[in-house]
């Protein structure tokens, strides 16, 4: 039978993208289907905004520090409203090139819905397109609790959508969306509560994160609500908002409430069962190894597969997926073991590999633990300190390192190099032998005894 197309990636986020540019470029013919803006959760409403915002709350920090160098510096005045608009500026030209980069690549770009119609054809904008191959990359959305009022409040889209700077936030939940945002929006002046169903923030995590982080929030100003779950929101006839629990209603109103609970996977629209295909228990569709579903010509890659929720790992997925459909590299697939990741708090946090947690249930008996914890020498000359404390998890008469744990400045830097050393399978004695770049935070690692 002839196709309209080699391959039709369902989705234009950054795991859709991927995998029709790389196949595109061996080649095949290719679309792109999204319903939004091209780009997806990443360029519109996650990392590269966010990444924005963190920059500016960042600047924030550096300001009030400034006084400890001697520079007569204050922070008047910040204009949210004015950011907004130079970062949604800052977003419309990536959405540019990103359409720019398909049309280089002869891969048609598809503005709709798209739904299976059966396991070669879906149906965008009242049209039938076949494919030989489709690929699913349509992400997820930020999910709402089902109690009275939940519609008072806003998610991580309408973080982005704030015209206006709130005085007062609530922030709902425990990952890593969840701090993020408090973070942001109390280094530009919002006053933040963090509410918490459990004792501490960052649970899937190594304990040493929460730990610090909480510390770290408290000493920011931001206020945490631990064991508590909301049962209802009210809005007031100012238009403020106050959060019922079942131990009774927290302290003061709240101009906004935000929900950052988790998120789910976004498979409504496409007709899955016309397809032959379900969802698992979680909602999300399953894949095997090679990013295969139920049906053998039928992939799927990024958020909606319910595994790692990062950008680059959807686009290292989808690319070694086209390498093999469509350039003849038989072996070629994602290995989802010791996949870094960056936590954008404040100060940032780093992580890869296995939790001390898990390596003593892994390895019981063979375990051994590096830490070190130390003020950075940014702060030599401040009053306060923001201590740093980083973790090695090593296993083993050779002491490999299986897991590297971040928590201070830099270590979003820190962590890319160290995470290749990991992959390669190096040990604590490797480390050690690495003379360490003095005077930095990075040679912490190394000097660890």
């Amino acid at each position: 039978m002839e196709y309209d197309y080699d391959l039709i990636s369902i989705g234009g986020g950054s795991g859709g993208i991927a995998g029709a540019n790389r196949a595109a470029s061996y080649g095949a013919k290719c679309a792109v289907i999204e319903q939004a803006r091209l780009g997806g959760t990443c360029v519109n409403v996650g990392c590269v905004p966010k990444k924005i915002m963190w920059f500016a709350a960042t600047t924030a920090d550096t300001i009030h520090a400034a006084k400890n160098y001697g520079f007569d510096a204050s922070l008047n005045s910040f204009n949210w409203s004015e950011l907004k608009q130079k970062r949604d500026a800052y977003i419309v030209r990536l959405n540019g090139i990103y359409a720019n980069n398909l049309n280089k690549n002869s891969v048609d770009s598809i503005e709709g819905t798209a739904t299976f119609i059966d396991t070669h054809t879906i149906e965008v904008n009242g049209k039938r397109i076949t494919a030989e191959r489709f690929l699913i990359a349509t992400g997820g959305k930020p999910s709402i609790p089902d109690i009275p009022g939940a519609e008072y409040g806003i998610t991580s889209d309408g973080f982005f959508e704030l015209e206006h700077q709130p005085k007062k936030v609530a922030v709902i939940g425990a990952g890593f969306i969840a701090v993020e945002l408090a973070g942001v929006f109390q280094a530009l002046g919002t006053q933040v509560s963090l509410v918490i169903r459990g004792d501490h923030a960052l649970r899937q995590f190594d304990s040493m994160l929460g730990t610090e982080l909480a510390k770290a929030m408290a000493h920011q100003g931001i206020q945490l609500e631990i064991n508590t779950s909301p049962t209802s929101i009210q809005k007031n006839a100012n238009g403020k908002l106050t959060i019922h629990t079942k131990s009774g209603a927290l302290d003061g109103e709240f101009d906004e409430i935000l929900w950052a609970i988790g998120r789910h996977a976004n498979t409504e629209s496409l007709g899955l069962e016309n397809a032959g295909l379900s969802t698992n228990s979680r909602g999300f569709i399953d894949t095997d190894e090679w990013q295969k579903t139920t049906q053998d010509h039928i992939f799927s890659v990024g958020d909606v597969t319910g595994r790692i929720a990062l950008t680059p790992v959807a686009i290292a997925a989808a690319r070694r997926l086209s390498d093999r459909l469509f350039n003849g590299q038989h072996d070629r697939k994602l290995d989802y073991n010791l996949v870094p990741s960056v936590i954008f708090s404040h100060p940032a946090i780093g992580t890869v590999g296995i939790t001390e947690q898990q390596a003593n249930a892994q390895y019981p008996d063979d375990v051994k633990i590096y830490t070190s914890t130390f003020n950075p020498m940014t702060q030599a000359l401040s009053a306060t300190k923001q201590p740093t404390t980083m973790k090695l998890v090593t296993v083993g008469k050779e002491e490999k390192v299986v897991g590297c744990h971040l928590f201070g400045q830099d270590s979003d830097e820190i962590l890319q190099g160290f995470a290749v050393a990991i992959k390669m399978g190096a040990t604590k004695q490797d480390f050690d032998d690495i003379v360490a770049i003095h005077p930095t935070n990075a040679e912490e690692l190394v000097t660890m005894t």
